[in-house]
């Protein structure tokens, strides 16, 4: 059997044990043992420990459980609604000033969070009752939010970029500086849909019955500014070269705990103990898929499949965006059906060189990635993010969720071709601040 014939079987098996629903990690780890034993015999079972040890075998990856305890600190307290409650009243005089005040601090929750789904649950549950009171339809309301949350992986600190930069010996930092446009210009793009919605329709024109004053604006303030601020802190500290990426998430996620504690007087042992849960929960979760896609990749390097792959996809006779269409689309699918981090892990060691070897900038095609796993995040059949929205609203169908998510899906792909066209929209930042990038 050739190595792409064995590339085949193995992709058909791990996708079946991927659907029987076992964790990915152990899904992965079964398929990368397995597959070691069945080609290579036996002795292959004294790599297996070392691989997954060694992969786990690196600093950077303390930043991961360090942010996850931010976003957790972050999500268990009031700061989602606190957030959706100032935008709201700054944004009032906005037509569809609701459905723009929820696409607003979905970004910042975000960026607080890194999490897709915890934004949709800490903005959700306020912004869509509040948006289907106000007569805004059901689709729109669970729609804009459910994209909204997707933010989450995009906008920096982001868990995506970290495992994108483990994968690929990329610069973290500059992953980070390469999110911060494209996720500033998606928010935009997703405000300025919602806004054309609200004007065609006739949304949100009557619903202006509440007048804010200065001060009840200012009022909203107190507590939201200190957690932006910290996420300000973080990124100079990143940038500022004061702090490296470990050091700077460390600082961030006490930070944040302390302030959730004073801000939202967090004093129960009990609220404590459920963040530490959460983040422990979390955090094994991912070292646990990182180690097995670690033991995976060396699997497909072993019986010579990713070697054989890259070749082959090297000797296409297309052009180099004829390959990323093609790239996109499988990202797409594959992100129809597998979790961001699982994605990320298996296909980044592999599309790595090839990128590089057609002429692209990996930070760029990060960033590529990154949307293309928002997109999967509320894409069927797999699409978290649609069913944290349903769980919040269960009397909107998913058929409903998806119709209002779909617009939002269609600026992804927009974004996308932007970045395509203009690249520099993700390189200028990171080449500005810190320099033209060595690999290119």
């Amino acid at each position: 059997m050739s190595p792409l014939e064995m590339g085949v079987v193995i992709a058909l098996v791990t996708t079946l044990l991927l659907f029987s629903g076992a964790p990915v990690a152990f899904a992965m780890g079964a398929a990368a043992v397995g597959f070691l034993v069945i080609f290579d015999g036996p002795r292959m079972l004294g790599v297996v420990a070392e691989n997954m040890l060694s992969g786990l075998d690196d600093f950077t990856l303390v930043s991961i459980p360090m942010f996850v305890l931010m976003g957790a600190a972050v999500a268990s307290s009031r700061a989602g609604s606190d957030l959706y409650e100032a935008l709201e009243r700054w944004l009032y005089k906005v037509p569809g000033s609701l459905v723009i005040s929820n696409l607003g601090a979905a970004a910042m929750f975000a960026a607080l969070t890194g999490s897709s789904p915890a934004t949709c649950a800490a903005i959700g549950k306020m912004g869509i009752p509040e948006m289907r009171r106000r007569g805004y339809p059901a689709d729109l309301a669970t729609g804009a939010i459910a994209a909204g949350g997707t933010l989450g992986i995009l906008i920096p600190p982001s868990i995506t970029f970290i495992l994108y930069g483990i994968a690929t010996g990329s610069s973290i930092g500059r992953l980070f500086l390469a999110g911060v446009i494209p996720g500033l210009m998606l928010t935009g793009l997703f405000m300025m849909w919602a806004l054309f919605v609200c004007w065609r329709k006739g949304i949100g024109f009557d619903a202006r019955h509440r007048i804010y004053s200065w001060r009840e604006k200012f009022e909203s303030l107190p507590k939201i500014l200190p957690f932006l601020v910290i996420i300000a802190g973080v990124i100079y500290a990143l940038y500022g070269g004061i702090a490296t990426p470990s050091e700077a998430a460390g600082v961030g996620a006490a930070l944040c705990l302390v302030l959730a504690v004073t801000i939202y007087r967090m004093w129960n042992p009990k609220d404590l103990w459920h963040i530490l849960k959460d983040t422990t929960r979390e955090s094994v979760m991912i070292m646990m898929i990182i180690a097995t896609s670690i033991l995976f990749g060396y699997m497909l390097s072993n019986l010579f499949v990713t070697q054989s792959l890259a070749n082959w996809i090297a000797g296409l006779a297309v052009g180099k965006w004829v390959l990323m269409l093609w790239i996109n689309i499988f990202l797409l699918v594959a992100g129809c059906f597998l979790p961001p981090a699982a994605i990320i892990l298996m296909t980044a060691p592999i599309l790595y060189p090839i990128i590089t070897q057609a002429g692209f900038d990996p930070i760029w095609f990060g960033v590529i990635v990154t949307i293309n796993m928002e997109l999967g995040l509320i894409t069927p059949p797999v699409g978290l993010n649609l069913y944290v929205i349903n769980g919040i609203a269960p009397d909107v169908r998913l058929p409903t969720i998806l119709k209002g998510a779909l617009p939002f899906m269609l600026c992804m792909v927009v974004q996308i071709l932007l970045l395509c066209v203009f690249p520099e929209i993700a390189t200028w930042l990171p080449d500005t601040l810190m320099g033209k990038s060595v690999v290119k």
